[in-house]
């Protein structure tokens, strides 16, 4: 991989989304090109990204000049909850747009807050001013919301197919029927990746199956988190509990029928190449219905692929949960796909099959932090366990720089795949899970500022 020019730095290190050695570098020859193209970033953003902007005063920042400039400009991943709840439950659209706007790089327009229904009329009218609003789960507190612009969508589409071939040798011919096997939410990434993924796997000759569950939308999310609010804080009314319990009983029934309906249209199209994606829980259930109807992996085109997002999401399963599946659906090691990113980036980290790691791309900067997210550790032989933190490089519609909840090992030394790009071991853990609780020292500063300006 040749050397990179400072001229152009951002351009010339994500245009290599296509290049099929992406993988394949030297951190130390590409670190003065990614320092260069932080810096970029930087002085394009520090006048348009309000909270970027207070962080570099407060530190006394006005160049990236090396990984260490960049510490204090990262924000911690609870930034994108930092919102008052109240916005959401009282439902004042304009004020929640105000605090957007405090992360937004494109300015975010006031909105008419009597022409908004609710949370998801509230994205819909962003996305037609081209702010398309992410948001994570929130099923066990406030939800993260993330804002992209158009050309952070065409990214996704164009990133998560190329890494999805790279992790799992399955080539984008377009010869697999895809099967969701868990309800989607229904947000503008998730929509951009499915989009892409559909585009360069699913065989033109088939539909793909839909699941027959309806997608989770945000304000589904947010409905259920403040009813359980309510139910904690001992505040719901009658109405409201019933409303509550209504919903929570279809859902559960609808999800409950959607297994065997799955299971038996697998089974039909058992012949054909396969693509299975879904949490493990939903996997295991409708391997389990597959099994239960007489048909095992011996009935299962040897080709079949499968891509698992996320972890158990404390969910109880067997302790050989991932090897029934496998064997269900006969899907070998080599077209297991797995992918290690989160909902503050917007490019992956794909695991590869010989090492067993997940490698970072040229436009991922790792910056490994000490446990309070305070220090860069610095960047040494070997395998080291840090704080993750990240500098995607790819990111418009906000700021590049995230500090995670994950301890993670890191190693800048070439894999045992042959790929030269810095590693990470599969081992990720949340501090949170860890140790009970997860506290970034700038978290709280970070939180005032954002509250201050909304």
């Amino acid at each position: 991989m040749a050397t990179l020019a400072e001229t152009g730095a951002v351009e010339r290190l994500t245009s290599l989304v296509d290049a099929p050695d992406r993988y394949d570098y030297s951190p130390a020859e590409l670190r003065d090109a990614q320092v260069a193209a932080m810096n970029e970033r930087f002085q394009d953003r520090v006048g348009r990204i309000k909270l970027l902007k207070l962080r570099a005063e407060e530190a006394g920042i006005g160049e990236i000049a090396s990984l260490e400039d960049a510490v204090p400009l990262l924000l911690p991943h609870t930034a994108y909850k930092s919102y008052p709840e109240s916005f959401l439950m009282d439902e004042k659209w304009d004020k929640l747009g105000k605090w957007l706007d405090s992360v937004a790089t494109h300015r975010v327009p006031p909105l008419d807050p009597s022409q908004i229904a609710d949370v998801d009329g509230w994205i819909e009218k962003l996305q037609e001013s081209g702010h398309y609003v992410s948001c994570s789960s929130g099923t066990t507190g406030k939800s993260a919301m993330l804002v992209a612009s158009a050309a952070d969508m065409a990214w996704c589409r164009r990133e998560a197919p190329q890494a999805y071939t790279w992790g799992s040798g399955v080539p984008l011919d377009r010869s697999r029927r895809m099967f969701g096997l868990a309800p989607v939410a229904k947000v503008p990434r998730n929509d951009a990746t499915g989009e892409a993924y559909t585009a360069a796997l699913q065989d033109p000759k088939f539909e793909p199956f839909r699941y027959p569950v309806p997608p989770i939308t945000v304000g589904g999310l947010t409905q259920m988190v403040v009813a359980r609010k309510k139910i904690a804080d001992g505040t719901i009314r009658p109405e409201e509990l019933a409303e509550f319990e209504r919903i929570s009983a279809e859902r559960a029934k609808a999800v409950e029928d959607a297994v065997e309906i799955t299971a038996r249209a697998l089974i039909e199209a058992r012949r054909d190449k396969l693509h299975v994606t879904g949490l493990w829980k939903g996997l295991y259930d409708v391997a389990k219905a597959v099994r239960d109807m007489g048909y095992s992996a011996k009935d299962f085109n040897p080709e079949n692929s499968i891509y698992v997002g996320g972890g158990l999401k404390r969910a109880k399963l067997p302790d050989d949960y991932r090897e029934f599946v496998y064997e269900t659906f006969n899907i070998a090691p080599t077209r297991n796909y797995q992918n290690y990113s989160m909902q503050e980036l917007q490019t992956g980290m794909p695991r590869c099959q010989k090492g067993g790691r997940y490698h970072l791309p040229p436009w991922l900067v790792p910056l490994i932090l000490d446990k309070s997210g305070d220090a860069l550790l610095p960047i040494a032989a070997g395998e080291y366990e840090g704080r993750a933190a990240f500098f995607d490089l790819s990111l418009d519609g906000r700021w590049g720089g995230v500090i995670s909840g994950d301890r993670i090992s890191i190693d800048f030394s070439p894999c045992a795949c042959g790929a030269r790009s810095p590693s990470i071991r599969d081992d990720i853990a949340r501090y949170a899970d860890l140790e009970g609780d997860d506290k970034i020292g700038c978290a709280g500063t970070v939180d005032a500022y954002v509250r201050g300006m909304s």
